[in-house]
Formats: structure tokens, C-alpha cells, sequence
């Protein structure tokens, strides 16, 4: 569409908002969203759009300082102009179309501050209408819930039809001349029982058109709204994704069987430690504790101290389990490699894994173990020990 010819707009922002409660911002056009005043992100829109010319803000007298400070660093605030409002919205209306006079543009805009959300859309749409010739224009969206008329008691006395009926938003847009004189003509006649501009439009016998609205073009009321309205606007808040990784290595005795992730595998060599030596567990509450810095296993369980001698490990990484569980984590994954060239891990590998799944009470599709041998290098190439590698995945916070 064309938008060579530009409009007036006229913001209207001296309400006290009181269904949106006290806040140290003060009424809710001054209140933050996104880190940025509502009325700030309102003007924007619209200064932003090339057709907007002349805009006046009207503001409650009392709130210039808050005015000020909302605007400040704004691109284009430089050409907005403030009046003070009247008692009613349609005394402040008027008084920001008299404040365009000396610019007289073709068509004005009047717009409510707390509806931050206008698209450039909504806007097209009333400036096309009016462009075609229409006296008057709004956005609205139709109806689409079920109407009820109730009684002073709260009782249900009938359904209202909801074909052809519609919920108006703003911009409403106008002929500055005939909406300047509508409005003086109701001043005149001392009528203030109009709810929005069109209304006084209808009143003046002025045609009005309806153009596409938008159901995020929402004025916040309450502080309900403005609340989902900053959750709206806030940045993405990034996942608190931990990962933990853990190593642990016991030396290679004679023996009956070695305790690995829990289970016992018959083998003519034992794991030597001051508990079971269960490298596996070991290593993975290491890589636990790891996730919410709460140091490593001999902290918790310190090998000099004689009561965990000879202690199944799995005590331990419940433990750890715990100390996550308790920090806000929750634990999406964990994933333990041994390192030894005997006995073969392979055939206990998924009685391990249900071990695993056992101790940290997750699913055992969160569970992997894994083995690989040392190519006869080292300590563990030579069966002089068993190591194990361990990783643990866990998020913390409302991510579960």
C-alpha cells in the first residue's frame, strides 16, 4: 500500500491503571516488559512505521518525570510531544487531537499505550481503509468465545449470539477533521458515555470499517497481563545443561570376582580398595558431584575414616544422587567406560546398566556402559588394574 501520506498519531497514556495494582514503576503504561517500558515498546512500533508524522503522547500531569525516564534513549522520541490529559479518556483524546491542529494531517491514529504488541499490520489495515475513502476505521477480531449474559446475582440468564459481533482494539483510525469535530461536538453536548472513539464516530454518524485485527494485539489490564506479557518479551532463557565427567582406577588383585556399575563378574582377580573398588560407580559419582561443584567422592567418603571399608559403592552414588537431586538437577543421562582387558564387560553389560538405572532411579534408555581394552599398554594392558571413565548429564533449574 501507499504510505507516501502520513499520519498524525495520538497516544493515549494518562490512565491510572488501577485493576493492574501498585507498582514502584508506577501505572502499568510505565511499567517493564522485556526490560523496557510498555509505553516505550508502544511508541516504537509506531515511530518505526514510515508513515507516522506528528505524534502526541498525552500523559497524566503527574507523570512527566516517569514519562522522561521511559522515553530516554528511544530512537525517535525527539519527535513526540506530550500534553497533559483530561479527567475522562475522551477529555485526553481530545486534548491530543487539539495538539495536532497546527500540523492538520489528513488522517490521525489514536492508539492506547498499554497495547505494545500493534504490528505494522494492524496499522496497514486502518491506513488502507482510510485511504479508501472510509471516515473512520479499527482493528477488530471476532468473537469466538461463547457469550453469557448475567444476572446482579451471577446467575447465567441467557447466551448472547456471537455472529457478527466483534472485539475492537486500537489503532482506530480517522479522518483528523471529522473525528476533531465529533469529538468537539460531544464535548459540546456534555456526552462522556463513550467507551472508545469509534463510538463517537457511530455517534456522529461517521461510517466506520472494520479491518483485520490481531489476538496478540492485547491491552494489558491487569497485572496478570503484564506479567505474560514480560514472559512473552523476556530473551530465551538457555537450558542449565551440566556435564560432569569422573575417573577412577583401583590395582588388580588375586581374587574370586570384581564388583563393576554394581555387579559382580567371577573372575580369578579382585579390585583392591578400602571399599568394594567398583571403578565404574566410582567414577560416576565423581562425574555426579562434578555438575553442582560439590567436590569428589573421598570428600563425602574419605578412605582414611573405617566405616566405609568394605562398603557396596552404590551407597555412594546414591548419595551423590541425592546431593544433585537436592541442588535442582535433575539427571538426564549417564555413561560410564571400562578400561580393562579382563574379564569381558559385554555379556553383563545391560544387567549393569539396570544397575545404574536402579541406583539414580532413571530410565535405563538414560544409562550406558561401555568397555574397551588398553591394546596390552599400561598398567591396564599388563591386568595390573581396571579403570573407568564416567559422564554425567544433568539440568538444572524449570527444565525437566
Amino acid at each position: 500500500m501507499n504510505n507516501t501520506s502520513e499520519f498524525g498519531l495520538v497516544i493515549v497514556a494518562a490512565g491510572r491503571g488501577e485493576r493492574a495494582g501498585q507498582s514502584a514503576d508506577g501505572p502499568k503504561q510505565y511499567r517493564l516488559i522485556g526490560g523496557q517500558p510498555v509505553i516505550a515498546g508502544t511508541l516504537a512500533r509506531f515511530l518505526a512505521h514510515p508513515g507516522c508524522g506528528d505524534v502526541v503522547v498525552v500523559i497524566h500531569p503527574d507523570d512527566e518525570a516517569l514519562y522522561t525516564k521511559a522515553v530516554s534513549g528511544l530512537s525517535g522520541a525527539d519527535r513526540v510531544r506530550t500534553v497533559a490529559g483530561g479527567a475522562t479518556r475522551q477529555a485526553s483524546v481530545r486534548a491530543g487531537l487539539e495538539a495536532l491542529s497546527g500540523a492538520a494531517p489528513p488522517y490521525v491514529l489514536i492508539h492506547d499505550a498499554v497495547r505494545p504488541f500493534v504490528s505494522h499490520a494492524n496499522i496497514d489495515g486502518v491506513l488502507k481503509a482510510l485511504q479508501a475513502g472510509h471516515s473512520a476505521a479499527l482493528p477488530a477480531v471476532a468473537v469466538s468465545d461463547t457469550l453469557k449474559r448475567g444476572d446482579a446475582s451471577g446467575n447465567v440468564v441467557g447466551t448472547v449470539p456471537r455472529e457478527g459481533l466483534f472485539g475492537a482494539q486500537t489503532p482506530q483510525g480517522f479522518d483528523y477533521a471529522a473525528i476533531s469535530t465529533a469529538h468537539a461536538r460531544a464535548d459540546a453536548a456534555s456526552d462522556t458515555d463513550f467507551t472508545d472513539d469509534c463510538a463517537i464516530a457511530e455517534w456522529a454518524g461517521l461510517s466506520v470499517r472494520l479491518t483485520p485485527g490481531s489476538p496478540s494485539n492485547i491491552k494489558l489490564t491487569t497485572a496478570e497481563d503484564i506479567a505474560m506479557a514480560d514472559e512473552k518479551l523476556a530473551p530465551a532463557r538457555l537450558p542449565d545443561v551440566r556435564t560432569g565427567n569422573g575417573y577412577d582406577v583401583h590395582r588388580l588383585v588375586p581374587g574370586s570376582f570384581v564388583t563393576l556399575c554394581g555387579v559382580d563378574i567371577p573372575h580369578d582377580q579382585r579390585l583392591d580398595g578400602h571399599s568394594d573398588a567398583d571403578v565404574g560407580l566410582h567414577a560416576l559419582t565423581d562425574a555426579l558431584l562434578a555438575t553442582c561443584a560439590a567436590g569428589d567422592i573421598g570428600d563425602h567418603f574419605p578412605p582414611s575414616d573405617p566405616q566405609w571399608r568394605g562398603t557396596a559403592s552404590h551407597i555412594f552414588l546414591s548419595h551423590a544422587a541425592d546431593i544433585v537431586r537436592k541442588a535442582g538437577g535433575v539427571i538426564m543421562n549417564v555413561d560410564v567406560t571400562l578400561i580393562a582387558e579382563e574379564p569381558k564387560i559385554g555379556p553383563h553389560r545391560q544387567v549393569m546398566r539396570e544397575a545404574l538405572a536402579g541406583i539414580l532411579g532413571i530410565s535405563v534408555e538414560r544409562c550406558s556402559v561401555k568397555a574397551t581394552t588398553n591394546e596390552t599398554i599400561g598398567f591396564a594392558g599388563r591386568r595390573e588394574g581396571i579403570a573407568a571413565i564416567a559422564t554425567a548429564t544433568v539440568v538444572f533449574g524449570d527444565y525437566s
